[in-house]
């Protein structure tokens, strides 16, 4: 008799509660150990009278069921591994409760209206731009000598019309302003009539006059510096040849350099 038995009993008929045991051991090494113990081979008695050695078949399950699963569970489960499973169940367990407790709900009104997308803008100012601002801004507090003062000692006694060009250029960018004869601001005859007083020519302050005065010229024979008369005598400017003239044109505008819109303009010469 096998010790741990009784009469006429073999390991191999205890009951399962040993195995149990055996499963329940703190250790793979203790839980394979019990197993050889529990399991060790038994001597049986053939029908013949030959003593064999025999191992229960379970064993083999027993060891591939219990000790492997552990042997990796203790090779691919190091000491961190278990915290940042402890970590990773709080964080899930506190984003849990975020949701419970309504912390990522924020309430959005009905009447509530999403803020339009616009796209920045920007202008480029050129020279020319820059220019005309510059001069604006200049003359805007202008505080020279009026007509009159030029007239009686005009800059450029020798009067000529490539001077009269020289000096209406001088002045581009200046912006219109009704009743205007000085860099303060121009209309178009107190424009004409500013430029030719620097040549010391006389011009009165109004479009149809300066049109109706003077020489009159045909528009082939024009020179630039002449007098055009544009919209019937209501508008003049100075020619700069080329179907070109440089004049104020109206409020809003500049003094500057276009062309001649007007196909029945007409030319008057003064000076000469």
């Amino acid at each position: 008799m096998l010790p741990g038995t009784t009469p006429g009993e073999t390991r191999a008929d205890r009951p399962p509660t040993e195995l149990a045991s055996a499963r329940r051991t703190a250790s793979p090494q203790r839980r394979l150990a019990q197993l050889q113990r529990a399991f060790r081979a038994q001597t049986v008695t053939t029908s013949t009278g030959r003593e064999v050695k025999k191992r229960p078949a379970i064993l083999n399950l027993a060891v591939m069921a219990i000790v492997v699963p552990g042997l990796f569970a203790t090779i691919a489960l190091p000491a961190y591994a278990f915290q940042e499973a402890e970590d990773a169940g709080a964080a899930s367990a506190e984003l849990q409760a975020l949701k419970q407790d309504g912390a990522q709900t924020v309430a959005v009104g009905e009447d509530l209206v999403a803020a339009a997308v616009k796209r920045d803008s920007y202008k480029v100012t050129t020279a020319a731009e820059m220019q005309r601002i510059a001069l604006a801004t200049a003359y805007r507090s202008y505080s020279g000598p009026t007509v009159g003062q030029l007239l009686a000692n005009p800059p450029y006694p020798n009067f000529s019309l490539d001077t009269v060009v020289k000096v209406a250029k001088k002045y581009i960018g200046v912006p219109y302003r009704y009743g205007g004869a000085d860099p303060a601001g121009f209309d178009c005859s107190g424009f004409t009539q500013w430029v030719y007083a620097h040549v010391g020519v006389s011009l009165p302050h109004s479009s149809s006059r300066q049109g109706a005065g003077g020489t009159p010229i045909a528009r082939a024979d024009a020179l630039p510096g002449d007098i055009v008369v544009t919209d019937g005598g209501g508008h003049v400017g100075i020619y700069l040849g080329g179907n070109k003239m440089i004049d104020a044109p109206r409020p809003g505008t500049v003094v500057q350099i276009r062309g001649i819109y007007d196909p029945n303009a007409w030319f008057v010469r003064y000076g000469i």
